[in-house]
Formats: C-alpha cells, sequence, structure tokens
C-alpha cells in the first residue's frame, strides 16, 4: 500500500507547522531586536515588553526571545521600518510595513510579490492619504467597497506580501 506510511505522514505534517513556525518566529525575532535596539537592551521598556508579549502570543520559545534580545545588543545591524504604498484590486489603498536590514534587497522583493499579481509600489503619500496612523498601526479613513473576486485577489495579494519574513504589517482600506 504505497502511500500509507503513518510515519511519512506525520512527518509531512510536522515539516508544513514547523515551516509556518519559523516565519512567524522569525517576524517576531526582528520585531524584538528592533524593540531592544531602541531600549539598549532594557528588558522594563514598554516596547520591548509589547514586542515579546506578542511572540509569546504564538509560543515563541524564551531561548528565541533571548537570542533575540542578545543579537540586539551585541550586534551593530541597523534594523529599519520601512513604509510603502501601492494600490490593490479595485483601488484599494495598501500600505506595507517592512522591518528590514536592507532597504534594497526588500524593495525589490515588495516590488516582484506585487508585480506577480499584477500590482505595483506607488509614489510614497500616493495610499497614505486614505490612513491615520494610530499608535500602533494604521486605521483606514475612508473604505472602498470591493466584489468577491476583488476580495479573493486582495486576499491573495496579502498573502504573498505577509509571506515575506521582512513584511510585518499589511494594511488596506478595503470593506
Amino acid at each position: 500500500m504505497s502511500g500509507h506510511n503513518k510515519w511519512t505522514q506525520i512527518k509531512r505534517q510536522k515539516e508544513r507547522t514547523d515551516t509556518a513556525k519559523s516565519k512567524i518566529f522569525g517576524k517576531y525575532a526582528k520585531l524584538i531586536t528592533d524593540a531592544a535596539r531602541k531600549a539598549r537592551g532594557n528588558s522594563s521598556d514598554p516596547a520591548l515588553k509589547a514586542a515579546i508579549e506578542k511572540a509569546r502570543s504564538f509560543n515563541m520559545p524564551n531561548e528565541n526571545i533571548e537570542r533575540a534580545i542578545k543579537r540586539a545588543t551585541e550586534t551593530e545591524e541597523a534594523m529599519e521600518r520601512v513604509i510603502y504604498e501601492a494600490y490593490g484590486p479595485g483601488g484599494c489603498a495598501l500600505i506595507i510595513e517592512v522591518l528590514t536590514s536592507n532597504r534594497n534587497k526588500t524593495a525589490q522583493e515588495i516590488k516582484h510579490i506585487l508585480s506577480e499579481q499584477g500590482f505595483a509600489l506607488a509614489s510614497p503619500g500616493s495610499a497614505a492619504w486614505a490612513f491615520s496612523k494610530t499608535a500602533e498601526s494604521y486605521s483606514p479613513q475612508t473604505t472602498i467597497p470591493l466584489s468577491e473576486e476583488d476580495l479573493k485577489k486582495l486576499k491573495a495579494l496579502a498573502d504573498a506580501l505577509e509571506a515575506s519574513d521582512e513584511v510585518q504589517e499589511v494594511f488596506s482600506n478595503a470593506e
């Protein structure tokens, strides 16, 4: 009975879950590293505490959290937060928040993902008008109704963007 080996099924399922976990842990490790660098390793800093709590909500191991804090205090690699803007399906505005150590590489990745889906980056400020900046995120000031087909395209685009390790958040003004 080919393909019915229980160990093979378990191994493949474990590979899928481990891949998903590693992507999430990688994103939160970058977030913790950035917050720890800004706090200069001070564990009582509110931003660092918030980043650690977010990571713990996804069951990130303490060892990984400590490693990210240690990396922030020992290395000089600067992580910077970059905001990209684009227009998605149906004309909805997108804000893509990225945390990266290499702006050029990340810009090319974002452009590639957008072009695969049939979209392109917008110039700075062209989509930001549709959002207001809150303490932690962006909230849409105006919303645009989308058809079912456009919603599916938007979901596929958001999933493709969030699959990148450096993309932290994707905001849209779609209803």
